[in-house]
């Protein structure tokens, strides 16, 4: 386990929980997870309404508490993936307007051609 943050971590490749957290995250913003979703709420609601057992009552609430954690999960690891990619785009601009006042044409100019495309990478 590593408490760095996710710009330190292994350079520009992504590793298995980040291909995972990526699949994850796509799949929380579909009509499908929200499907499940609703789902979810209508069973916690069906089983308050029909004053089913503690158990099934703690069961539902339990459940509930879980996709709300790993949704909040997610949702910081998708946080932490955008502003790397918005820190390595400023770096790169950056890179390149010192390299044009300079009159510089050099791997900055490179480097922020790739930077604009680094949402399919992270």
């Amino acid at each position: 386990m590593t408490l760095q943050h996710p710009a330190q971590r292994g350079g520009n490749e992504r590793g298995a929980f980040g291909t995972l957290a990526e699949k994850a995250s796509n799949f929380t913003s579909s009509p499908a997870f929200f499907g499940v979703c609703l789902l979810l709420v209508g069973t916690v609601i069906g089983v308050h309404i029909a004053k089913a057992p503690l158990t099934w009552m703690l069961l539902a609430g339990e459940s509930m508490t879980a996709v709300t954690l790993l949704l909040l999960a997610l949702l910081k690891n998708s946080e932490r993936r955008a502003e790397h990619a918005v820190q390595r785009k400023l770096d790169a601009i950056a890179a390149a307007l010192l390299e044009g006042q300079r009159g510089d044409v050099g791997p900055a100019q490179q480097e922020l051609r790739k930077a604009i495309r680094i949402e399919e990478e992270t």
